[in-house]
C-alpha cells in the first residue's frame, strides 16, 4: 500500500484524525461512525455535516459490553468503521518520534542473570540462548508465557543440533513456528514439510509436530492463546487439517505491505487457517517509532540489527536474537539504531493486522 493507492478520483473525505479513536462499547447499542470526516461529533457523526457530501455514516451494533474497538479516524479505511492502517500512508499520517521534551529518555534497564530486562509494567526483552548450556543436542525455553506475564499467547525458543525434537504439542490450542536459522523437515500428524530459514510454520488445535535437523535448528514456537507449556507425546497423532494443505510461509517481496518508511509481509494468518494470530515479518529503518499502543498482544523478534525498546519510565537494549514482549494497550516505542536498519519478525494475538495502533 502506497500513498498513490488513496489519491482521490473524484470527492475525498476528510482526514479527522491521522490515528484511530479508542471506544470501549455497551452490548447492543448501535453506533454511527461518521465517513465524511466532517462531523463535530468525531469519531461518530453527528446527522447533519455529511449532507451533500455524497458519504453515509455506518452503522455497527456492538456484541458484547466492553467491547474495545479502533474506529477509524483517517475515512481511508478499507475495513469501515474500523482501522486498517490506511493513515500511515496517507500525507503526514506516519510520524517518527523527535528529540524534543515530549520524548521520554529513561535510562536503560540491565539483564538479570536469566537474560531478560523488565522494563514497564509486564512489558520486557530477553535473550533466550543467555546462559544456554549449548553442549545440548536439544533444548526448549520458555520465553513469553503467563507465568512471566503474558495473557493472549505463549513463545517457546527451540535449539535442535541434529536428530528430532520430541513429538510435541499446544493442548487445544494452534502453533505457530519462526525458524530462525537452518534447515530440516517439520511433521504435522501425517504430513512433513520441508523448512530452510527463514521461514514460518503453522500447526492448527489438535495437531503435533516434530522437526528434524538437516543442520542446526534454531526456532521460535508461539501458542495462542497462550499455555504454560508444550506437552510431548508418545506418539505421533495422524491429525492433520486437510482443509488447510499449506502450511510453511517464506519470505516474499512482492507480499509487502508499505506503512510509512517502514513495511511488513504477513505470513501466517488467516490465508492458511490462523484465524485469532498472525505472524509477519518487518523492516524498520533507522528511526525511532512515535510512542503508541496495540489492542493485541505482540511478541518481537529481532532477526538483524540492533535496538532500543522505550517505555514510559525505562528502556533496554536489544540485537539479533532477542524477543520483545508487549502486553495488550501498553505504551512503546521502538527504535533502530542500526544504519542498516532492523529486521524483525512479530506474532500478535488476538488481531490479524500489525499496522493498526493508537
Amino acid at each position: 500500500m502506497t500513498m498513490a493507492d488513496h489519491a482521490c478520483t473524484g470527492k475525498c473525505p476528510v482526514i479527522a484524525h491521522r490515528k484511530p479513536y479508542y471506544a470501549e462499547l455497551r452490548a447492543g447499542r448501535s453506533y454511527l461512525w461518521c465517513s465524511c470526516g466532517r462531523s463535530q461529533r468525531q469519531p461518530f457523526c453527528d446527522g447533519r455535516s455529511h449532507e451533500g457530501t455524497g458519504f453515509l455514516p455506518v452503522r455497527y451494533t456492538a456484541q458484547a459490553d466492553g467491547e474495545e474497538v479502533l474506529f477509524c479516524g483517517c475515512k481511508h479505511t478499507s475495513t469501515a468503521p474500523f482501522c486498517d492502517g490506511a493513515h500511515s500512508n496517507l500525507p503526514g499520517g506516519y510520524s517518527d518520534a523527535t528529540d524534543g521534551a515530549d520524548v521520554p529518555r529513561p535510562d536503560l534497564v540491565s539483564a538479570d542473570a536469566t537474560g531478560v530486562s523488565r522494563v514497564d509494567g509486564r512489558c520486557f526483552a530477553v535473550s533466550p540462548e543467555h546462559g544456554a548450556d549449548l553442549s545440548l543436542r536439544y533444548a526448549l525455553r520458555t520465553i513469553v508465557g503467563p507465568s512471566l506475564g503474558a495473557e493472549h499467547q505463549s513463545q517457546f525458543h527451540l535449539r535442535l543440533e541434529d536428530g528430532e525434537t520430541p513429538i510435541l504439542a499446544a493442548e487445544g490450542v494452534d502453533t505457530i513456528l519462526w525458524i530462525m536459522a537452518g534447515n530440516g523437515t517439520i511433521a504435522i500428524g501425517d504430513r512433513s514439510f520441508a523448512v530452510t530459514a527463514p521461514c514460518g510454520a503453522y500447526v492448527r488445535a489438535g495437531e503435533a509436530f516434530r522437526l528434524a535437523a538437516g543442520t542446526p535448528l534454531r526456532a521460535y514456537v508461539s501458542a495462542c492463546p497462550a499455555v504454560e507449556a508444550l506437552i510431548e507425546l508418545a506418539e505421533m497423532p495422524a491429525a492433520f487439517d486437510a482443509a488447510w494443505p499449506d502450511r510453511v510461509v517464506s519470505i516474499d517481496e512482492e507480499e509487502r505491505t508499505a506503512m510509512g518508511p517502514r513495511w511488513f509481509q504477513m505470513l501466517v494468518d488467516k490465508r492458511i487457517g490462523s484465524t485469532t494470530a498472525a505472524q509477519f515479518i518487518g523492516h524498520i529503518p533507522r528511526s525511532r517509532a512515535e510512542m503508541h499502543r496495540h489492542l493485541y498482544e505482540e511478541a518481537l523478534i529481532i532477526m538483524s540489527g540492533e535496538g532500543i525498546i522505550w517505555n514510559e519510565t525505562s528502556a533496554a537494549r536489544v540485537g539479533p536474537g532477542d524477543v520483545i514482549f508487549f502486553p495488550r494497550k501498553h505504551l512503546h516505542s521502538l527504535e533502530c539504531i542500526a544504519p542498516e536498519g532492523m529486521d524483525v519478525v512479530g506474532l500478535i494475538h488476538p488481531g490479524d493486522n500489525p499496522g493498526v495502533n493508537y
